[in-house]
């Protein structure tokens, strides 16, 4: 390698994070947002990535970092309702934005029924890529209840998995329509019944 040639050596994960700590610091921007149904405030410097903040400032650590430049999907949240990579978009253009992460779909301790169906049909292994296609579905199934298996796959090609394949996660995204759908018919009924009227 070039570094041993001139007889140095490449820094270790350790003394890069010394260095980070030792530059200057920059000016931070204050962002107001709202994380998860949460208005949320935090502070960023203008180069920092929203995956940066999310994970490194919020401690919201779900969104994982794959590749770090769009490619893997890893980092999917929903901005505003629509999926986008967030180790491509910077944390300042939050300002005023719906942001969802994983964190953010299970309700009340319940998992979101993807996450269900994803945890029953065996649809992950090492889980990097796991809240990046959950966030994806969840935008398609917002968007779109019944969608087709076309359809699932073709949302979901621009999240990698390297370790189960795509079959079991299409069947849970499916298995998770039928949930919602099913749900959504259930509360449809509940309150189509009339009142009972007072006498």
């Amino acid at each position: 390698m070039r570094f041993q040639a001139q007889g140095l050596q490449p820094l270790g994960l350790t003394e890069l994070a010394q260095v980070k700590r030792d530059l200057p610091v920059t000016k931070r921007l204050h962002v107001s947002t709202t994380i998860n149904g949460a208005p949320t405030e935090f502070l960023c410097e203008a180069r920092q990535s929203l995956l940066e903040v999310l994970r490194d400032e919020l401690r919201l650590t779900g969104t994982k970092e794959g590749c770090g430049n769009g490619n893997c999907g890893a980092c999917t949240v929903l901005l505003d309702g629509v999926p986008v990579d967030s180790c491509l978009v910077l944390a300042v253009e939050s300002e005023g934005a719906l942001v969802t992460t994983v964190e953010g779909l299970a309700h009340d301790a319940r998992l979101h029924p993807l996450q269900q169906c994803f945890l029953e049909g065996a649809a992950l292994q090492c889980g990097i890529c796991t809240p990046g296609f959950l966030v994806s579905a969840k935008a398609l199934l917002d968007r779109n209840p019944n969608p087709t298996e076309h359809e699932i796959r073709f949302q979901l090609s621009g999240n990698l998995c390297r370790c189960t394949g795509y079959d079991k996660i299409v069947r849970a995204v499916q298995e998770a329509a039928k949930t919602l759908g099913t749900n959504g018919q259930a509360n449809k009924k509940e309150t189509a019944k009339p009142r009972a009227e007072a006498h």
